[in-house]
């Protein structure tokens, strides 16, 4: 009677939650197979560093302390104190780290195989709204430790929306909580940091993963136009190998954390004169240098207003480019558009690298 009872509580326990129907799904589910079809695999990698990213995240909030005072003492604690607590926070740094890099190349791949093609455009809007959220993430989270070198980075960062006309010392004044970087901009940062863009970038994965079922994944162009490629079942065929690259980005972790663990640093005074040569996150490096390279005004207007007025035109046309290359809309090649992406490409590897250089005068303090 009792193992009847127990068969009857799993059969409608797996009917509360659909198990027919999500069997019938991943059954029916398949994903085309052709040459770039390695490119997939980062959207699956991507979402399995969020995950880490969440997870380790919300450990480290157990112990961090959200203020000026405290902020520094907290994470010195967590790497000194707490157990594996030096872990958690490294595989945290190096997993942003990867996992922005990760949503780049995803992003690229996205680009160059036109998955920008209807019925996806809103797939692709949703994805770089993630895409802009993950540099959000990264740039909020940098304050956090409180140390030296990410206090005057978000200070340097801070400053440049101030350069926009009218509106700009506002902006600035409202990420900093006051005229300059101090405990209320950390207040801030770290409530955006840990509930904002938290709530906002689940919400957008879920309607990217749901458009992403609902249109199947894209297929480039020059494959389509070639015929209906072969297909591969997702599972269990595609989800193996998808669990190949985590296997993979969990390794890439262990041996940084391992061998390079995340460095803390020197408590941030805001009294102390900048170090020399500071520098943002390496996905800011190629704006960061740009801005360095324009004159102070040009036909007397600042020039970085002409650098942040740039970044703002190339970013809305990423973001509509659906609607803007026509002849992928017709499913015809656009060379010119891959042209325009491989320059801005070339151009961001080109600024990041010479940004990594050491400048003249940076070894003196």
């Amino acid at each position: 009677m009792s193992a009847k009872r127990e068969i009857g509580f799993r059969e409608r326990a797996l009917e509360a939650v659909g198990w027919e129907k999500l069997r019938h799904f991943t059954e029916k589910k398949d994903v085309p197979v052709h040459g770039s079809m390695v490119f997939y695999y980062l959207g699956g990698m991507a979402l399995f560093l969020f995950l880490i990213q969440a997870a380790t995240g919300i450990l480290l909030l157990l112990y961090y302390r959200p203020s000026a005072s405290e902020a520094y003492e907290s994470v010195q604690y967590i790497m000194a104190e707490v157990p594996f607590g030096w872990l958690i926070r490294s595989i945290h740094s190096w997993g942003a780290n990867i996992f922005v890099g990760v949503v780049i190349l995803h992003f690229l791949s996205a680009f160059f195989e036109k998955a920008y093609r209807p019925p996806r455009q809103f797939t692709w809007l949703s994805g770089t709204a993630l895409l802009f959220l993950a540099f959000a993430f990264g740039f909020s989270g940098y304050l956090l430790p409180w140390n030296t070198l990410s206090y005057f980075a978000t200070k340097v960062g801070t400053d440049v929306p101030a350069q926009i006309p009218g509106i700009g010392p506002l902006l600035s004044r409202i990420l900093r909580g006051g005229s300059d970087v101090t405990g209320a901009t950390l207040s801030r940062f770290y409530g955006v940091h840990v509930a904002i863009l938290p709530a906002t970038a689940t919400l957008l994965l879920g309607i990217h993963l749901y458009l992403v079922q609902l249109h199947g994944m894209s297929v480039p162009p020059a494959v389509e136009r070639a015929g209906p490629p072969r297909r591969m079942k997702f599972f269990p065929d595609f989800l193996l190998r998808d669990m190949v690259g985590w296997l993979t980005a969990v390794a890439l972790l262990a041996v940084l954390c391992v061998f390079f663990p995340w460095e803390l640093g020197r408590k941030a005074d805001p009294f102390a004169p900048a170090p020399a040569g500071i520098r943002p996150e390496w996905y800011f490096l190629s704006m960061f240098q740009a801005l360095k390279y324009l004159p102070a005004t040009i036909a007397g207007i600042p020039g970085e207003l002409f650098g942040i007025v740039g970044f703002g035109v190339i970013g809305l046309v990423v973001l509509l480019v659906p609607f803007l290359d026509g002849r992928a809309v017709e499913g015809r090649s656009s060379p010119w558009w891959n042209r325009i992406g491989v320059l801005l490409l070339l151009a961001a590897l080109a600024l990041t690298v010479l940004a990594l250089l050491p400048q003249p005068g940076a070894g003196a303090s």
